[in-house]
């Protein structure tokens, strides 16, 4: 097996050498990575490459994607494959096609090469390592045909890096055994859904009720000291540190385990399946931290089911709403109801008892999947969050005249859709121009619209976003002073209702700046980027210091998306960057 030292040493013509069959008929991405060394991990070296391929230029890198081969194409058929590419092609069933499959095939690489000039690459070993079955390898290929060129050249080469990096781990006799089983923890609970064919996972569901049991079970296998749930139905595993338990202090963590209706597996969960790593690691060690545990897989965050969101993490902050307990779900089911159903107290009592101490905690980390696309962009597995954005939400309606669209001229209309299209416009060049600023209308609606009449109503969302609370109120009084002058000026008039008013929370300085120790520790090169999506650690943020670890996604950081995907090796880096967190903090203590 190869040694990272024996790369290290190496003479530059033996280095890329030793690489030899990492990247398909291309020495020359080991030739300019040499430069980079001594490489302090694997997962550096690993990096190093990327960045290689990413600083090319397009005709180099179009060259890098053309070295491949089709999957089950010509050079297969011949046996004309390099030995790495019959291994993986093997290991897929792709030389086991059925006929119609065989065909399928030949038909795709035949569109696909004639639409975008190249082969198409997919890693077939996937992200467990373990193989995609054909028929999802032939699903990718018609989903990605219809990709924009862009895209796709772009998605081939983080394949290409993706097939580097489990021919790197087979040379080095590599497995990622703590990424692996956390995504088979994701696959078993996904296996737990309202709906069949897709991960739907809501508050206080059978289903829901089902994922906390399986998760108590996972944290005492691991070695949990106290496992329960609470009144909110959070799940709570405690890991007792050193010394006096009634007194010690804990690091919180975890992250909410509900989901979006047609979910992945990892949004949310990722963050709860890490820390349970590391517990389970340090309790087969036989070893306890100056400072205790606390995970949490939080019972809501997503706002499925009910008028309201982080029930979870809102209990534990002392932010629940006795309100709340009399919202209605769509088939008029109270949340007090739906709580007691799921054999929860349903009592404002009981949840106003979860509250915690913030003096009994050094505070809360929560590693999270990144859900967009910036760190695979960029070929990066892990990122350093130093704010989540602070967010306003509107719902809103412009009312014009609805008339005929033949006989109203153009200079005479009240038209309610033009007005709203134009805010659109309004709003995205407005957030564009200032840096970690976004703005979306995500929801238009023209009630009772018709082809030939001109819009008299046209309803709205608007979702306003920024990593500080000043930049966010800019923001905000800009959109809504346009509109304002839009409605004005057009002869409109509009109504405008508040959905959601949340501030910003910047990252705690010193939790931050551990995440990054450990981090660099592993070799990586720091990104430092905001969240523009919603957390439990904007809540907690309330009552202790808070900072987050983003995991790269795949397939372009989608999330919120059965597509949502990690890969073991970035799961088993982020494992690895929590477990020297805690040392760190333990050597500080």
């Amino acid at each position: 097996m190869m040694k990272l030292d024996d790369l290290n040493t190496a003479a530059a013509a033996d280095f890329v050498a030793l690489l030899d069959g990492t990247y398909e008929h291309s020495p020359w991405i080991a030739e300019r990575a040499a430069a980079a060394r001594p490489f302090k991990s694997l997962a550096a070296l690993k990096v190093a490459l990327a960045r290689v391929v990413r600083e090319a230029g397009i005709d180099e890198q179009l060259g890098l994607i053309r070295a491949h081969p089709e999957l089950a194409g010509k050079a297969a058929v011949a046996g004309e494959l390099t030995a790495e590419s019959t291994n993986e092609q093997q290991k897929a069933g792709l030389t086991a096609c059925t006929p119609e499959e065989f065909a399928r095939l030949q038909k795709l690489n035949a569109d696909y090469n004639a639409r975008f000039g190249w082969p198409f690459i997919l890693a077939v070993r996937g992200p467990r390592g373990t193989g995609f079955t054909r028929a999802e390898i032939i699903a990718t290929f018609e989903r990605r045909l219809r990709a924009h060129p862009d895209v796709e050249r772009a998605e081939c080469l983080r394949q290409i890096h993706r097939i580097a990096e489990i021919r790197l781990n087979d040379k080095f006799g590599v497995t990622p055994a703590l990424g692996e089983q956390l995504w088979d923890w994701a696959a078993a609970l996904a296996a737990h859904s309202e709906t069949e064919g897709f991960l739907t996972c809501t508050y206080a569901t059978p289903t829901h009720t089902a994922v906390a049991e399986q998760l108590m079970a996972w944290m005492r296998d691991c070695g949990f000291d106290e496992v329960s749930r609470d009144a909110v139905g959070n799940v709570v595993g405690v890991y007792n540190g050193t010394g006096d338990i009634s007194t010690q202090q804990r690091l919180l963590t975890g992250s909410h385990y509900d989901t979006v209706r047609r979910a992945g597996r990892f949004d949310g969960r990722l963050g709860i399946f890490v820390p349970m790593l590391v517990v389970r690691e340090l309790h087969r060690a036989g070893r306890r931290l100056p400072f205790g545990l606390e995970v949490v897989g939080f019972s809501e965050e997503e706002g499925q089911r009910f008028p309201a969101d982080f029930l979870g993490s809102s209990a534990l902050v002392g932010a629940f709403q006795p309100a709340w307990l009399e919202g209605v779900d769509a088939a008029g089911i109270t949340l007090r109801d739906a709580m007691q159903a799921a054999g929860l107290p349903g009592t404002v009592e009981s949840i106003q008892s979860v509250k915690r101490d913030p003096s009994r905690y050094l505070g809360f980390v929560e590693v999270h999947i990144e859900q967009g696309p910036v760190l695979d962009s960029l070929d990066l597995p892990l990122g350093i969050v130093t704010s989540i954005n602070g967010s306003r939400r509107y719902t809103g309606e412009i009312v014009g005249l609805a008339s005929h669209a033949g006989t109203t001229p153009m200079g005479q209309r009240r038209d309610a859709a033009a007005g709203v299209a134009e805010l659109i416009l309004f709003t995205e060049q407005r957030a564009a121009a200032v840096p970690d600023v976004v703005g979306t209308v995500g929801m238009l609606e023209v009630p009772a619209g018709s082809i030939n009449v001109i819009p008299g109503r046209c309803r709205f969302s608007l979702d306003l976003r920024a990593t500080t609370d000043e930049a966010r109120d800019a923001l905000d009084a800009d959109v809504r002073a346009k509109l304002e002058e839009i409605c004005q000026r057009r002869g409109l008039s509009f109504t405008l209702q508040p959905a959601l008013a949340a501030n910003a929370a910047p990252s705690d300085a010193a939790w931050q700046a551990r995440w990054e120790a450990a981090v660099t520790e592993l070799g990586l090169p720091l990104h430092r980027l905001p969240s523009g999506a919603g957390h439990d650690a904007m809540k907690l943020h309330e009552l202790l210091p808070q900072a987050m670890l983003f995991v790269r996604g795949g397939n372009g950081g989608i999330s919120h998306n059965p597509l949502e995907s990690v890969t073991v090796d970035d799961a088993e880096l982020a494992v690895k960057t929590f477990c020297l967190l805690c040392q760190n903090t333990a050597d500080l203590s």
